[in-house]
């Protein structure tokens, strides 16, 4: 069976490649919170470099640090 039939009969579309996934399955394990060491082990990388910098695409931290931030600059209790 070929790989879109399968993409394509989970409902998740066509256009999907199976790297897609192998960065998808690293960024939710990640959010997850399993150590990036588990995760390299997991995916096949001798070391944790190429995981965290390739595979690795989280953006919750990046949201809770700009939420956090205006919440300071714009939150209750600030004088003007």
């Amino acid at each position: 069976m070929s790989f879109r039939l399968i993409t394509s009969r989970a409902g998740i579309g066509e256009e999907w490649t199976p790297r897609e996934l192998r960065h998808s399955f690293v960024s939710i394990m990640s959010d997850s919170g399993v150590p990036l060491e588990t995760i390299a082990a997991l995916v096949g990388h001798a070391g944790t470099a190429v995981t965290e910098k390739v595979y690795r695409h989280q953006l919750r931290p990046v949201i809770t640090k700009g939420a956090e931030t205006m919440s300071t600059v714009f939150g209750q209790g600030r004088s003007a």
